[in-house]
């Protein structure tokens, strides 16, 4: 029996669950039309966890993922944090604002966080995926035993080794075209950087699990192309985007839908690699050369400096995540674009 065949899945994709984009009603619409709705719980704590989860149920009886960041904890470093502040600060009073005087780990990494973990056996979703590496034993078998289906990001065959190692049911292959923060387990070890289609069959061939391939998949025919290569369901993110179930605000899909869809990869915003629609706060970050804040303190001075843009009615600071093909996107409901998805990969 397959894994969709055991999520009652009828259509092989799943939404990704991007945090500031993916929501509960995002999620049903998602699941209802058949696919593997997700919602991003990691950039919050247990009991917004919780009301997430709750939401999706009134929402929904099918199943849906949730998804948690499993990151190395970050590092203080206050004399970092200063010159990165440092570095910001024309940006800060070209708003008239003035930066932050310190930085602060905006969410835990779930590696660490036990009241996460019993808000997710309280009531376990029929999946838990795991993105930036892999929590320890007790969890994984915690999270089984629960019943929970497990998925993790693998951006290399050595971590979808680990992955099959450590008991996950299936690996998320996110290619180097994909939207949003890279999943790499070590930030600091060089990125083999390898594509969406290379990576699914290396992970198809050698990787000993089922694969779910994502990165630059926006419509049928990049789901029948992955599905060819073996991958049993395609992850779409960047796609899902402009849906109005969305929390993306309206400059971030505008940005999309009418921008020329260039994307970048940067560590900038958040103190770790992600990819995002170039815009001011990409050029801003690839002119400093001082060193980021560890992830996610850096996300803190970054927040901040899109809130004072915000303010004075500019919108290219913001985290506009985004894979490689967003000028790709389309805009309807999360429903509907399921079923389009659907036809477009059954006609391919």
């Amino acid at each position: 029996m397959t894994l969709l065949t055991r999520l009652g899945l009828s259509v092989p994709i799943i939404q990704a669950p991007m945090a500031g984009v993916s929501t509960p009603e995002m999620a049903a619409a998602v699941s209802n039309a058949g696919a593997l709705g997700s919602i991003a719980v990691g950039a919050t704590d247990a009991e917004g966890a919780r009301a997430m989860m709750a939401a999706t149920r009134a929402l929904t009886e099918r199943p849906f993922n949730v998804n948690l960041f499993a990151h190395a904890p970050a590092r203080a470093d206050p004399a970092r944090e200063a010159v990165w502040l440092e570095a910001l600060g024309s940006s800060f009073r070209a708003f008239e604002a003035a930066p932050p005087t310190g930085l602060r780990e905006i969410y835990r990494s779930f590696v660490e966080d036990d009241a996460m973990l019993a808000a997710l056996l309280q009531r376990p979703p029929a999946v838990v995926s795991l993105h930036f590496g892999l929590p320890d034993q007790d969890r994984v078998r915690a999270l089984k035993a629960a019943g929970c289906r497990l998925l993790a990001t693998a951006t290399n065959l050595k971590e979808a080794e680990a992955a099959r190692a450590a008991g996950i049911d299936a690996v998320v292959a996110q290619g180097w075209e994909a939207g949003g923060h890279r999943g790499v387990f070590d930030p600091g070890a060089p990125d083999e950087r390898l594509g969406t289609l290379a990576l699914t069959r290396l992970l198809v061939v050698r990787g000993g699990l089922p694969v779910i391939a994502a990165g630059g998949i926006m419509d049928g025919r990049g789901v029948r192309a992955v599905l060819d290569l073996g991958a049993v369901a395609a992850q779409l993110g960047t796609a899902f985007v402009a849906c109005p179930e969305s929390a993306a605000d309206a400059a971030y899909k505008a940005a999309l839908i009418q921008g020329d869809g260039r994307t970048a990869m940067t560590d900038a915003v958040s103190g770790r690699p992600a990819r995002c629609l170039r815009n001011r706060f990409v050029d801003l970050g690839e002119a400093i050369a001082a060193a980021r804040p560890d992830y996610p303190i850096a996300y803190d001075a970054g927040k901040a400096l899109n809130a004072a843009a915000k303010a004075k009615g500019e919108a290219g600071f913001g985290a506009q995540w985004a894979g490689q093909g967003a000028a790709l996107a389309r805009a309807m409901p999360a429903g509907e674009l399921v079923a389009v998805l659907a036809q477009e990969t059954a006609r391919a």
